[in-house]
């Protein structure tokens, strides 16, 4: 088999996904070409874009790992209530943003110790995580919000949430993030480490692969991506609030599904991921831009899915 004939075999769900992509990109255009032959149409979607990227390569490790994390959302508003709060008493916004990404990391430790060291269902405890901490947003906040506009022109904004030119600075965040996970997750042991704790937790343990210790890891790396979304958002805004983080479930593990990473473990595609999050976050967009009503989205989300995971099967992704 000749390399080129090798490296379309190796990455051919991420071929097919991108596929996928393309031709979402073209009907949208023949249904609409003034929108999206017109650059602000992407600019528009990428803005956003970013904080999904960051928060799919997270995921890609968790449920490789043969787990589920469905508290992001609420440590995503945790982390951005820590910043929004310290920065409003005159904290420095780069303290602010540290303890952030310190409460995001510390609430993926708790995850993963319940997971590991408890020996709680991820799918259940994260579950239950994510009502709770939701839960202290609002009684901490009496679910009112935290405006943020004496930083619109503060470095830090600029920094996080600005632009070069016309292209948002926030995706470039997000394809950096997704260019260091793609190589801690192919590239080092630790990648290693995930997928054969995700395939076969006995075999790993055999192996010497410390599976709890792995775990708790890919937890915390998720809390970490959390807490920076968390800041990242609140900085785009200029406001915290109190539902920050809303919204991200259902679309982040959809996009990782889609993306080529199957739900049973041991198999992981960052760029497949990132893929996935381009094609949901482009579809809202497509959809009033072809004239239908926004009612459509949640449907064209399930379309598209639900086909992605056939061609996934027809392309040789099966569990073993």
């Amino acid at each position: 088999m000749s390399r080129a004939r090798s490296f379309f075999y190796r990455h051919r769900i991420e071929f097919a996904v991108l596929g996928v992509f393309f031709a979402l990109i073209a009907v949208f255009a023949i249904a609409n070409p003034k929108v999206f032959l017109n650059y602000r149409a992407y600019t528009a979607v990428f803005t956003t874009l970013g904080a999904s990227i960051i928060l799919v390569t997270s995921n890609v490790f968790i449920v490789a790992s043969g787990e589920l994390d469905l508290s992001f959302p609420s440590v995503i508003g945790l982390s951005a209530m820590v910043f929004a709060m310290l920065a409003r008493a005159g904290i420095s916004p780069v303290l602010a943003l540290f303890a952030s990404l310190v409460t995001g990391a510390f609430c993926g430790y708790v995850n993963g110790m319940l997971v590991t060291k408890v020996g709680l269902s991820s799918l259940v405890s994260t579950l239950g995580m994510n009502f709770l901490l939701r839960g202290l947003i609002m009684i901490i906040t009496g679910g009112l919000a935290i405006p943020l506009t004496f930083m619109l022109e503060s470095t830090i904004a600029k920094v996080f949430a600005g632009t070069i030119g016309v292209f948002p600075v926030q995706l470039l965040w997000g394809l950096g993030f997704a260019l260091i996970g793609w190589l801690l997750f192919t590239r080092h042991k630790f990648g290693g480490h995930v997928c054969y704790t995700g395939d076969n937790i006995t075999s790993a343990r055999e192996m010497g692969i410390r599976v709890d210790r792995v775990k708790i890891w890919t937890f915390m790396l998720m809390g970490f991506s959390a807490g920076f979304v968390g800041v990242l958002v609140t900085l785009l805004n200029n406001t915290f609030w109190p539902t920050t983080g809303d919204g991200y479930l259902l679309l982040i593990l959809a996009a990782v599904f889609l993306g080529g990473t199957p739900t049973w473990g041991g198999i992981g595609t960052i760029w497949g991921a990132v893929i996935g999050a381009f094609i949901l976050g482009f579809i809202e967009t497509g959809i009033i831009a072809s004239g239908l009503t926004g009612f459509y989205t949640q449907f064209f989300y399930g379309v598209i899915l639900i086909l992605a995971l056939i061609s996934h099967r027809y392309v040789g992704l099966k569990k073993k």
